[in-house]
């Protein structure tokens, strides 16, 4: 989406290298009809079917460019108005000793309100154009790396404040959900409390499992041959679910969070959602569905009807 040309990523990297409110307003100006257009093409082609969108969460140094220090410096020079040091200092600044746990998720939002503001702008307004057009739509945004009802809170007011405004300004409505995902094992475990808040909920289990076990997803092929030649381990469980720990996490929140919201919605979303033994532990579970990349569709899809046979 931020990727898919050089304007867009421009763009982005002009917000991330922004040192004023006034600055990142600016950028965050360019993206939104970028965003705006995306979101149009997705209601448009899901064609009255809910669209769930997950507001930003990848740690922002994402979306700079790869390189020796001296190579980034020079690249973004060129997408922004700052100067060599200016960059230089942002660009240390943006560096994390561990981003999968930093600055990512509603913590981008709760510290740019702006952000989560453009982004549900678009949403909204997307949503009215594509509804004048004789389509029905249905968004649900979801607020990432929820860890407390007061995170989700904050990102909720300001996405209300826009739709109102938004709402006003079209002079129309568009129904609407707003959920929380549930990836931090303290969100599952208050998970009444984010209910109250949240209309769904929506388990990232890959997150989950990182934080549950204390593995990093990106690192652990460095030990789990080991650990599954000595049988400590009997499956990835980035690809397999581990039920024992993160399934019962899974389980208290969707229990805890019906017992605030009864008609709460619950699904989850990564690759466990296209692997039959998580799918059968998922629907026992009392989840409503499962998302996961669309080679695993099919499979999801069997995986799911077997569960309910």
């Amino acid at each position: 989406m931020f990727f898919s040309s050089d304007e867009r990523i421009k763009a982005m990297r002009q917000m991330i290298m922004a040192d004023t409110a006034e600055q990142r307003q600016e950028a965050l100006g360019l993206l939104l009809p970028y965003q705006k257009t995306d979101f149009e093409g997705i209601f448009r082609a899901m064609d009255g079917l809910p669209v769930t969108i997950r507001l930003l969460d990848p740690p922002l140094h994402e979306f700079l460019p790869e390189g020796n220090i001296e190579d980034v410096v020079h690249m973004l020079s060129c997408h922004t108005k700052s100067t060599h040091e200016e960059i230089l200092a942002r660009v240390e600044k943006l560096s994390e000793v561990n981003p999968m746990l930093g600055f990512r998720g509603c913590r981008l939002g709760i510290s740019y309100p702006e952000l989560t503001a453009m982004q549900a702008r678009a949403i909204f307004e997307a949503a009215i154009a594509v509804n004048d057009q004789g389509l029905q739509v249905f968004p649900e945004i979801m607020v990432p790396l929820v860890g407390t009802p007061q995170e989700l809170g904050q990102q909720v007011s300001v996405i209300r404040q826009v739709a109102d405004k938004v709402f006003t300004n079209a002079e129309t409505t568009i129904r609407y959900k707003l959920g929380s995902m549930i990836e931090v094992p303290r969100a599952a475990l208050i998970a009444d409390e984010i209910a109250e808040l949240a209309e769904f909920f929506s388990f990232g289990t890959n997150d989950l499992t990182q934080m549950t076990f204390g593995y990093s997803r990106d690192d652990i092929g460095k030990f789990l041959p080991i650990y599954m030649s000595q049988g400590i381990l009997q499956h990835d469980p980035f690809e397999v679910l581990d039920q024992k720990a993160v399934g019962e996490l899974v389980k208290i929140a969707t229990e805890r969070g019906r017992s605030s919201r009864p008609d709460l919605e619950v699904g989850i979303c990564g690759e466990h959602g296209g692997e039959p033994s998580s799918v059968a532990f998922f629907a026992k579970a009392g989840l409503d569905y499962v998302s996961c990349s669309p080679f695993r569709v099919p499979i999801a899809r069997l995986a799911a009807a077997q569960a309910v046979l």
